[in-house]
């Protein structure tokens, strides 16, 4: 008998999160580990057209200036990366760009790297008083 009276977690869209993770997978599969980030973001674009997810691509966040890689289905934030590391930087950019959109979930995936993996970013409410305190899923 389970006497753990914790509730675990909501996962947050998770239907779409897995599509959008095997779109992903299917990206890095298909262009490798040294492609652009730019190629990368054409190709997912024509996966999200083949299966009709509704996207926006480089949505301006709020008067900031900065530009989110694609909003999906006006729920997610992906955000593409093709670089050596993720950075902290890369992390407070996302959860900037959740907190100007109000949106909950950012994906943050760098595909630079031999073997992809995806990183859940849950909107921190109050963000302005926990800088330092992402949560990653």
């Amino acid at each position: 008998m389970n006497t753990n009276t914790t509730t675990p977690e909501k996962i947050i869209y998770p239907e779409l999160s897995y599509v959008l993770t095997g779109i992903l997978f299917s990206v890095h599969n298909e262009l490798g580990m040294f492609a652009r980030e730019k190629q990368y973001g054409d190709l997912i674009e024509i996966k999200l057209k083949e299966i009709k997810i509704p996207y926006k691509r480089e949505q301006s966040m709020a008067s900031s200036g900065n530009i989110a890689d694609f909003i999906v289905d006006e729920k997610i934030i992906l955000e593409l990366k093709a670089k050596i590391d993720i950075t902290p930087d890369d992390y407070r950019q996302i959860q900037n760009y959740l907190q100007s959109s109000l949106l909950k979930l950012g994906l943050l995936v760098n595909f630079r790297k031999k073997y992809l993996r995806p990183i859940r970013i849950v909107r921190i409410d109050n963000y302005k008083d926990k800088k330092a305190n992402i949560r990653i899923h």
